[in-house]
């Protein structure tokens, strides 16, 4: 029932009790969503919402995806977020901001080390730096923590600033439901860090809040934009629900002058306060991704989270793709001729990615050309063996909406969507352009040698899979893949295999 409704209701009904003209005179509106917009924002706004007689707010704070699905279902009329929204069935609401906060990271009280750089950030992120002695510390290994769920807006932001994309994967084996739950897990590990924000660690005194560059987040920092891993927070709603009028109430009620101070409060700069930070946001990331040296900017290229050497040159990695087009195929005399042709192309298109316009791309995704969009992702339940592997994309987000996967390059008699490619060892050295079609031939003869015997690693204590996968000069992909891992956990004692002898 809408405020208007309720108060004409009321009028009508003369002679009722007093209870039931206050029962009438406001809406329960359903607020789910991240814990760090329930510490932050709606938790004292809706007491003083409530007390204002405007109504009642239920609180259901447990994380960022869950409080979007449940406005995008109508299971709730109002969510909080830390990230704006990325696509898909977020498209249909409406993000809006209404504090700014600081992401930062935290730390067991005794742990020395009291500062890191950006730079050391992004490492330990990557799984490059791997020991608190690298930082200054003791001599234990990192353990980071994060937030399981992907679309996590603390989670979604902080990789946003360091990698340029909010969906990076990262070298963090540790995984909660929430920054409440990451904050806990910290508090109980001398050798534990994780990302969280400032006004739900502020006042939690069993945990270390490290500086960043040397600033010290705070709301002057974050207010002035010294402190660098700033972002904003969002209460997120539905046009469409028909409590859409009472929610917009609400909101306004966050941002008004009440609310501020409410906001205050709790080291959130309220978002009215912050219109130099929205105005430098892409002076700020493009600075960010020159100092870890990614690239922020829309349609450039950023590095994977791989361990291994560097990528493929373009020109080579073309004709891998060519000829995994002709093997796919079947080797015919057609379909070999046509891979030759898109060899002898790559001088005009020097990679797979011509024309797609994305904040990442890299060459371990295949055959997305023309794709728009943040960021493509693929499986990463390859086989053992390609710089591409039987890729299998799960998803592509095109202008903010997922569509089906893309169909592979296969004929007729094909049915599958994967992308055959040759193995590391089995892949043509590069050569002239007309060489395509030999090349695939030696594909063929190779696959016919028996597969090396494989070498093996022993886990200790403090290894993770990135730095075993740095310490065998592998891809952690590739390693997930040739180990069946689900995921990046790994413990003392097991035995991965890391490569052929």
């Amino acid at each position: 029932m809408s405020l208007r409704l309720a108060r004409l209701f009321t009028a009508t009904l003369i002679g009722l009790s007093a209870s039931a003209t206050v029962f009438a005179a406001g809406t329960q509106l359903v607020w789910r969503g991240d814990i760090t917009t329930a510490r932050g924002v709606v938790t004292d706004v809706a007491k003083a919402w409530e007390k204002s007689g405007k109504g009642k707010i239920e609180l259901q704070p447990f994380n960022t995806a869950s409080g979007i699905d449940a406005v995008a279902k109508g299971t709730a009329d109002i969510a909080g977020s830390a990230r704006p929204g990325i696509g898909g069935a977020e498209q249909s609401l409406t993000f809006t901001p209404v504090a700014w906060d600081a992401l930062v990271m935290v730390t067991y009280p005794s742990n020395p080390v009291s500062n890191i750089t950006l730079m050391q950030l992004h490492e330990i992120y990557m799984g490059k730096i791997t020991n608190w002695k690298e930082l200054g510390g003791a001599d234990q290994p990192i353990n980071l923590y994060a937030v399981a769920s992907p679309g996590d807006g603390v989670e979604y932001s902080l990789r946003k600033l360091l990698f340029g994309r909010g969906n990076q994967p990262v070298a963090a084996p540790r995984l909660y439901v929430n920054v409440a739950k990451l904050e806990e897990g910290v508090t109980l590990d001398k050798q534990g860090l994780g990302a969280t924000t400032l006004a739900g660690a502020s006042s939690n005194k069993k945990v270390k809040i490290l500086s960043i560059d040397g600033v010290t987040p705070s709301m002057s920092t974050v207010g002035s934009g010294a402190y660098p891993l700033y972002t904003e927070l969002y209460l997120v709603s539905n046009e469409t629900s028909p409590k859409a009028a009472d929610v917009k109430e609400f909101i306004s009620f966050v941002t008004s002058s009440a609310g501020s101070s409410l906001l205050r409060s709790h080291s959130l700069v309220p978002y009215a306060d912050g219109a130099s930070l929205a105005s430098n946001d892409a002076a700020r990331r493009a600075k960010i991704a020159s100092t870890v040296g990614t690239r922020a900017n829309v349609g450039q290229a950023m590095t994977t989270p791989t361990v291994a050497a560097a990528a493929t040159p373009a020109a080579q990695v073309a004709k891998e793709t060519a000829v995994a087009k002709a093997q796919v195929a079947g080797k015919g005399a057609k379909v070999a001729k046509e891979a030759k042709g898109s060899v002898a192309s790559t001088t005009a298109e020097p990679s797979q990615f011509a024309r797609v316009v994305a904040s990442v791309s890299t060459s371990a995704h295949v055959g997305f050309a023309g794709v728009r969009s943040e960021a493509v992702t693929v499986s990463d339940n390859a086989k053992v063996g390609g710089k591409f592997a039987k890729v299998t994309a799960d998803a592509v987000t095109v202008k903010g909406k997922q569509v089906a996967k893309p169909a592979a390059p296969v004929d007729a008699t094909e049915k599958s969507t994967k992308v055959e490619t040759p193995k590391v060892a089995e892949a043509a050295p590069a050569a002239k352009p007309a060489a395509a079609k030999p090349a695939a031939k030696e594909v063929a003869k190779a696959e016919k040698k028996p597969a090396a015997a494989s070498r093996t690693y022993k886990v200790s204590a403090g290894d993770t899979l990135y730095s075993i996968a740095k310490k065998n000069a592998v891809d952690v992909n590739q390693l997930r893949a040739m180990n069946g891992l689900k995921d990046n956990n790994v413990h003392p004692g097991q035995v991965l295999k890391v490569g052929a002898r």
